[in-house]
């Protein structure tokens, strides 16, 4: 069927919707298109345009929605209100294992993931030669030129800095404003970030600088544009009062789309983990692997006998449906 994606379809996701957020709607397939109903009005929208679905607070959606948007390549998140805090994922346009092979293949060799780490240092600090430091000279880097961004950031704003301080599940624990705007800044590139990663089929548990974390990647990523998106936003809202959680979400976000960020985090994504491997596989192998080199094909059962398979559906495996419907049902 035309609309059903390939093994890898990142090179759709130029040509898509880049997000559509919804909340409190109902989601719901008509044919090939996604439709979203509340009170006011009735939207659809081709399922292979969306390249993610967020799904906000209020929201409700079909088994039949969900099938058609895997087909489709689209992920789908579960969020928090406007998009900020993502809580689950489904399926994303990825539809092969490459890039978390070679993100696997990457952060498990010490040269290997050191160049990477550069690179993201690089990307950071564009105006420093990284190529040759250690991991310990780029954590130096790091520390005196964040600290640096920090000084600079309250001196253009004239808002009273001392050091970044956060608590845990505590909001207002960091005592001032500057530093929950800061935090909830960080929620939200967190947020996107996710998203990004498991939208190009990458794990967010595998770190290269960050690690021990299920989301070490994630934190990684975040860390390579807060100088640029969630620290002078939040010295900027400070210094006009507006020093609620909402207004630093609401100004990210917008910035997030004037800046066109998804497109960003991707391209460098893909950028850091492939490098010069640009001609992503498109057939799905699904095969097994046989010790060293070898694979052999799925699908197929390659030891047990009748025997084995009677007692594997009678060993305790349980599955739970509802009756079948015959009628048919009108909406």
């Amino acid at each position: 069927m035309w609309w059903l994606a390939e093994t890898q379809s990142l090179h759709q996701v130029s040509d898509r919707l880049s997000s559509v957020y919804v909340e409190r709607c109902h989601v719901d397939r008509a044919e090939n298109a996604v439709i979203f109903v509340n009170k006011e009005r009735t939207v659809r929208l081709p399922a292979a345009f969306i390249a993610t679905l967020l799904l906000g607070p209020g929201t409700r959606i079909t088994h039949g929605a969900v099938r058609l948007l895997a087909d489709s390549g689209t992920a789908v998140s579960w969020v928090g209100e406007q998009g900020v805090r993502m809580y689950a994922h489904g399926l994303g346009p990825s539809r092969g294992s490459q890039v978390i092979e070679r993100q696997a293949y990457l952060v498990s060799r010490q040269q290997q993931r050191l160049a990477v780490a550069r690179k993201m240092y690089g990307l950071r600090f564009a105006d420093e030669d990284v190529s040759s430091a250690t991991m310990q000279q780029l954590l130096g880097r790091e520390g005196a030129r964040v600290k640096k961004i920090y000084r600079e950031n309250a001196e253009r704003t004239g808002v009273k800095w001392d050091k970044r301080a956060y608590v845990a599940g505590d909001a207002y624990g960091a005592g001032d404003d500057v530093n929950r705007l800061l935090s909830a800044g960080n929620s939200c590139l967190y947020g996107v970030c996710h998203a990004a990663i498991v939208g190009v089929g990458a794990s967010p548990a595998l770190g290269f600088v960050h690690t021990g974390h299920a989301l070490s990647f994630v934190l990684d990523v975040a860390d390579i544009y807060k100088a640029e998106y969630s620290i002078p936003l939040a010295f900027d809202l400070a210094a006009k009062g507006q020093v609620d959680e909402s207004d630093m979400r609401w100004a990210i976000r917008d910035r997030f789309r004037e800046r066109k960020f998804m497109t960003r985090v991707v391209k460098d994504l893909m950028e850091l983990l492939m490098g010069e491997i640009v001609d992503l596989e498109t057939e799905d192998h699904r095969e097994l692997w046989a010790g060293k080199e070898d694979v052999v094909t799925s699908g197929h059962n390659w030891g047990l006998d009748d025997g084995d398979v009677e007692e594997i559906l009678h060993g305790g495996y349980v599955s739970v449906s509802g009756p079948e419907v015959t009628e048919q049902v009108q909406w």
